[in-house]
């Protein structure tokens, strides 16, 4: 690792605490990053020459403090403050001063800052480029390329949101227990909406959405770290190790879906399987449950099968049934169904999500999913109608090219 390398790795591995705490004590995001990109540009400067600090996240924060009260104070026409190189040779200082600007509080601090990202006055897609872009510190131009949109467009996307947040009041007082669950629901929630934008349009080469599953994953370990005894917290990010570790086997090298029965499961990734297992074991051991540990043991049932006809279905089968009980959704009974149709029969599944059609009409992965059943019937021109439904409502490319691969079949 060369010398950008190591310091580019220390700056976005602090960024989170170092802005957060930033933000606490300005109570305003565009200082807190103004005033973490300064420190960023100083350690630039300084760190090849000094060595890295002993805790980089605590430098950044006394130098980035500084910094903004030297700007506030000169925009102000007060009396600036020391020469930089006086308060930029920190030795061992920064630390103790840095903890009393933190007040040991940095897990509420990172907590605050990225319930402020998903405030609810704020749109999904507001809200998830605001935390790629002050949590994560991507550029404007990745998440622009990330959302298929120009980087003016995501610029200013990204300006109303700040906006929306600097026009709400934002309590900056510590949270007590009700509320830190209630704003870890909401961060978690926002964080899978981060990996689903890349995981759902990873296939679609026109989409270079792969870096946000990586992004919220490494959020999630934040979260895990942040708050070890969170069992659901633990969940997400079992969910997602285990979901994101068939990447390689989930598209053919032509981009199309390749699906999980299909799948080559040599291609999965042995070290991030064994990562999500063992975050759903930690989970589990909680004795908390909740719908993100269903839905990483069910990912669980489908890693843990060496061959697709060793899965066991009826353990499947009775997760989604868990599921649906404690968080009722169609989405959630279709993929029962399809679980149904493994461990029962497709007859008995196709019963299951006929009456799901007018929650579901306009849902692109319902209609495929009726289309096999169907075909798997021989009910071949119904199967066609719904395959048809199916290309209509396609996200993707590549999800169109799949359902006329499944219409082809029907003509041999």
């Amino acid at each position: 690792m060369n010398e950008i390398d190591w310091i580019e790795k220390s700056l976005k591995a602090a960024r989170p605490k170092a802005v957060a705490a930033l933000l606490r004590y300005f109570r305003d995001l565009d200082t807190a990053e103004e005033a973490f990109q300064e420190a960023c540009l100083r350690a630039l400067s300084k760190w090849p020459m000094n060595g890295p600090p002993k805790d980089p996240a605590a430098w950044l924060i006394f130098v980035g403090r500084n910094a903004a009260l030297d700007s506030i104070r000169k925009s102000s026409k007060l009396q600036a403050l020391p020469d930089e190189a006086l308060i930029s040779d920190l030795s061992d200082i920064e630390t103790p001063v840095a903890d009393r600007l933190d007040n040991a509080h940095f897990r509420d601090d990172i907590l605050r800052l990225l319930f402020i990202c998903c405030h609810p006055d704020l749109p999904n897609t507001q809200q998830i480029a605001l935390a790629l872009r002050v949590v994560s510190g991507l550029s404007v131009a990745q998440i622009a390329k990330a959302f298929l949109v120009g980087e003016r467009a995501m610029e200013q996307r990204i300006t109303r949101a700040k906006r929306k947040i600097k026009e709400a009041e934002v309590d900056f007082e510590t949270p007590d227990t009700a509320a830190r669950d209630t704003r870890l629901n909401t961060v978690s929630a926002m964080i899978y909406l981060v990996f689903n934008e890349g995981y759902t349009a990873a296939g679609d080469t026109r989409t270079p959405k792969l870096p946000l599953c990586e992004e919220a994953i490494r959020l999630g370990a934040l979260l895990c770290d942040l708050f070890p005894n969170a069992a659901e917290i633990a969940g997400l990010q079992a969910l997602m190790l285990l979901q994101y570790s068939r990447t390689a086997a989930r598209f053919s090298a032509d981009g199309e879906i390749i699906l999980l029965e299909d799948q080559d499961r040599k291609l999965w990734n042995k070290d991030m399987i064994e990562a999500g297992l063992t975050r759903l074991d930690e989970a589990m051991a909680r004795r908390q449950p909740g719908p993100h540990q269903i839905q990483a043991a069910i990912a669980a049932l489908h890693t843990r099968a060496p061959k697709a006809t060793d899965t066991d279905w009826a353990g499947v089968v009775q997760l989604y049934e868990a599921l649906e009980r404690m968080t009722p959704s169609p989405v959630i009974t279709l993929n029962k169904a399809v679980a149904v149709s493994k461990a029962e029969n497709v007859a008995v599944a196709l019963e299951l999500i006929e009456p799901l059609e007018r929650h579901l009409a306009g849902y692109f992965y319902f209609h495929g999913v009726r289309g096999h059943f169907l075909a798997s019937l021989g009910r071949e021109d119904e199967a066609r109608l719904a395959y048809n439904e199916a290309i209509s409502l396609a996200q993707t490319a590549t999800e169109a090219a799949h359902i006329r691969h499944q219409l082809d079949n029907l003509s041999k």
